[in-house]
């Protein structure tokens, strides 16, 4: 597979993604309605999708490494859609929500190789340019979704948004999986018990942060113990010590962990101000937060120059803290400046973020351990929304503003996080990539 097609299927299976959780939104009450499912039972279906999800996003990106990206990107696509058109046959609540779990099993198999796929096929020093489209991509879909699934579910029903899915998955799976993909080297035993140990973690903390659950989140405490543990004895670590324990890596984490959280957090506290304080119907809100998504893209499409020239550490601390003057803007809806002005710098700041610290990930990574790699980067991704909605709902009760500024405090701590990340010289690996190794004809010495 060429790098051009690479970058298709890679931005393909992003989009999927992306469009999944947008449409889903706007059909739940139709769903619910339908189905006579009860409100938890509808949130579930949400739930249960994000808990499979991030709880194999390591693993998947493991097995991605070991047996090939393009054959776990093409199967997580098949199996996606698959799972999709089971969706929309569905007779009942309950067979959603098991179907939904199988989606984000399936879903966990194609987003690692999505950024897996894009290392191994470009030099380390090309990699902004992908990402900044893969990202703009993501953006264009995010702000579509709300559109589309209205359309979709107003003119043919809430199933309709499922089936969605069905063709470009077929695709794009049967097409990476019919070419030949040169098996991977690296025969490095699987990490079964880390792998568990890590899924346990993963979804009981995403479980006791969506419910409130106090068991849940201190089962992930004692088994993210047992599991760090683990990977410091073991001689075929899940975590590769060149990707996890590299310090830009963990810096970069941390920043896409805090960046989601305050957006993913101000835009639930958003939707609670511009319909209900402000007293705008859903369509008028969309309206009036579509600066961000315009932003975000245009950002997305600069933020290469921007790493070209100030490095990723100045550019990503920079975007944090755009981010979290969007965040306090918002405290200010009334006025018109600070309402528009504030979701601009929403999505100015998020996807600078998103291309700038992915690409530390991405690029410090060996292209033998990039599905690791991406499956840290989508695990990042996944945990901060649930921790930014998670805050956002517990101190909404009290008025927006209080929930806004410890999401605003929130962006700021990201921008001090972003300081370990590599400066305005080129990044460097602590070992050097297979592809930036010496080519001198001298023969080594021994």
């Amino acid at each position: 597979m060429n790098r051009r097609l690479t970058l298709v299927s890679s931005v393909a299976g992003a989009v999927v993604v992306a469009l999944d959780g947008t449409v889903l939104t706007v059909a739940q009450p139709t769903l619910q309605r339908e189905l006579h499912a009860s409100f938890a039972e509808v949130q579930w279906t949400s739930t249960a999708y994000l808990i499979a999800v991030a709880s194999l996003l390591v693993f998947a990106g493991r097995l991605a490494d070991r047996y090939g990206q393009r054959r776990m990107f093409g199967l997580g696509m098949l199996g996606f859609g698959a799972a999709s058109a089971g969706i929309g046959c569905a007779p009942g609540i309950g067979w959603v929500i098991g179907l939904r779990v199988v989606q984000g099993v399936f879903g966990a198999l194609l987003q690692p190789a999505t950024l897996g796929m894009l290392r191994t096929a470009c030099p380390p020093d090309r990699l902004a340019k992908p990402l900044a489209v893969r990202t703009a991509a993501v953006g264009l879909a995010a702000a579509a979704g709300p559109l589309v699934g209205g359309a979709l579910v107003t003119g043919l029903g809430w199933r309709a948004v499922f089936f969605l899915h069905v063709l470009p998955t077929a695709a794009f799976g049967v097409l990476a999986l019919a070419g030949r993909e040169p098996r991977p080297a690296d025969r490095t035993p699987l990490d079964g018990p880390g792998a568990l140990l890590l899924a346990v973690t993963l979804a009981a903390l995403v479980h006791g942060l969506v419910t409130g659950t106090a068991a849940s989140l201190g089962v992930a405490v004692v088994t993210g113990a047992v599991f760090v543990r683990h990977e410091r004895r073991t001689a075929s670590p899940l975590l590769p010590p060149g990707v996890i324990g590299v310090p830009a890596v963990g810096a970069a984490l941390g920043v896409l962990v805090t960046a989601s959280a305050a957006l993913f957090g101000t835009l639930f506290v958003a939707v609670y101000v511009l319909q209900r304080t402000l007293g705008l119907d859903p369509f008028a809100s969309a309206l009036r937060a579509l600066p961000l998504a315009v932003l975000m893209v245009a950002s997305a499409a600069g933020c290469p120059v921007l790493l070209r020239r100030y490095g990723p550490r100045r550019t990503t601390a920079t975007a944090m803290a755009l981010l979290a003057v969007g965040v306090l803007l918002l405290t200010r809806p009334s006025a018109a400046p600070a309402l528009y002005g504030g979701f601009a710098a929403l999505g100015a700041g998020f996807g600078t973020v998103m291309v700038a610290a992915t690409q530390v990930v991405v690029r410090q990574a060996d292209a033998g351990a990039a599905g690791v790699a991406g499956g840290s980067q989508q695990t990042a991704l996944n945990i901060g929304p649930v921790l930014g909605v998670a805050v956002a709902g517990a101190l909404l009760p009290s008025g927006a503003t209080e929930p806004l500024l410890v999401l605003g405090f929130l962006a700021a701590l990201g921008a001090a996080v972003a300081r370990p990340l590599p400066g305005a010289s080129p990044i460097a690996s602590v070992t050097p990539h297979a592809d930036e190794r010496d080519r001198s004809p001298l023969p080594a010495r021994r």
